[in-house]
């Protein structure tokens, strides 16, 4: 996957978003727990008869399962619903409190820290910005931005943190001069494990995960995913990036790179060749602005709340949109995508605009022989990526993963 803050590649745990498929074997109780969880996070409300059917367990088995995670608190019981014959059936749906994780973005101008429900929601958030990251102040904000939300938490709700995932662009030092760092200042990245030092401070598990790859991964938990099993998906942030879904699971290619939209070729307004990143890329924006005597900071203080710059935004819009739509057209001409899903670090009614504004500049495209995707907004938003990463632990001790399931499948096989 390529980062919306750095298109370089990383090591990926990829989400499944359907699981199909239990075992009635003791030794995989642990994968049968995931696929119910993973179920009823996806589909909401499910009952014994819905998850039996889903899964090809026996009834029996899910309902001891059922009533193991009931008795452990991660699922709750819903109002019981009547049929016309026999005992009613009673739904069951995850307890938003049972679990909560910390999800970090580190980006190129801002940083946010989340605390993040077992259902997704956002309970509570810190927001930094600065001219350019550096790690000791990236380490106090974690680390203070922790100590400050567990404060306000209760004994109890700080024994259910499961961990703290981290979204971050992977070789930080590089494309400074774009961001206007000074020569060398970005170097101290160079060498600096960012989860072993986070990991060194806390007391919680730390996971580690490109900023692209983590928006794209919590659009498909979270967001689209549910309704389009295919999609590109491309996150405007300092820098664009992206992701590819293919079957419901991030696909992330032989090197991890799979997604890496930043550097593909497009043309530019003059009809030169620029890669996709300097042009639809928000720092980008940032120079426009300034070119023009506009102060650039109101880009970082809340991705949600824009004011409208006028025409230099209108003008990056445009530029954007057309480079948007060339890099969706090569996609689709490569892969039959159900969907191009476009978010990005910046209000609804910007992404709005970028995204009508795509549509129309497809249209003016060569489109001959290209089965084109329906381009839509991600449905996320601007904390994709912070969301993203606050998936990686909760995914890692209770939800299906494709590792996990991997590892399950030799296990049985091999007894």
């Amino acid at each position: 996957m390529s980062s919306a803050d750095d298109p370089a590649p990383a090591s990926v745990s990829p989400y499944i978003l359907d699981p199909s498929g239990g075992a009635n074997q003791i030794r995989v109780r642990a994968y049968n727990e995931r696929l119910v969880l993973s179920l009823v996070r996806r589909h909401g409300a499910l009952s014994k008869a819905d998850l039996a059917r889903r899964t090809g367990l026996s009834a029996q088995t899910v309902s001891v399962i059922m009533r193991a995670l009931e008795k452990e608190g991660l699922l709750l019981r819903d109002e019981p619903v009547r049929g016309r014959v026999g005992q009613p059936s009673i739904p069951m749906r995850l307890n938003a409190d049972a679990v909560f994780s910390f999800g970090v973005k580190i980006g190129r101008r801002s940083a946010d820290l989340v605390l993040m429900d077992f259902v997704g929601g956002i309970r509570r958030r810190v927001h930094q910005i600065y001219p350019y990251p550096l790690p000791q102040d990236i380490m106090g904000f974690i680390t203070a931005g922790i100590h400050d939300i567990e404060s306000r938490m209760t004994e109890t709700e700080r024994a259910r943190v499961a961990g703290i995932g981290i979204a971050a662009p992977f070789e930080l030092w590089n494309w400074a001069d774009e961001v206007g760092a000074p020569e060398g200042a970005m170097d101290v990245w160079r060498g600096f494990n960012l989860q072993t030092e986070v990991a060194s401070r806390v007391t919680h598990p730390v996971y580690l995960q490109n900023d692209a790859t983590s928006a794209c991964g919590a659009e498909l938990v979270f967001g689209v995913g549910a309704h389009y099993p295919d999609f590109v998906y491309l996150f405007i942030g300092s820098f664009i990036g992206g992701g590819i879904v293919l079957n419901s699971s991030i696909f992330v290619g032989r090197t991890g790179t799979a997604g890496a939209l930043g550097p593909l070729p497009v043309r530019d307004r003059n009809g030169d060749t620029r890669q996709l990143l300097d042009i639809a890329s928000i720092f980008v924006l940032e120079n426009l602005l300034r070119d023009r005597g506009i102060d650039p900071q109101p880009l970082w203080y809340s991705a949600d709340d824009w004011i409208d710059f006028g025409e230099p935004l209108e003008i990056w819009i445009q530029d954007t949109a057309k480079a948007l739509a060339q890099a969706i057209v090569a996609a689709a001409s490569i892969i039959d995508f159900s969907a191009a899903v476009i978010d990005g670090g910046f209000p609804g009614w910007v992404r709005k605009r970028v995204v009508l504004a795509t549509i129309q500049a497809v249209s003016k495209l060569d489109l001959q022989g290209v089965v084109m995707p329906e381009i839509i907004e991600g449905a996320v938003g601007t904390q994709a990526r912070a969301i993203g990463g606050a998936s990686l632990p909760i995914f890692a001790r209770y939800l299906i993963d494709q590792n996990i399931l991997f590892k399950e499948i030799e296990h049985a096989e091999g007894h």
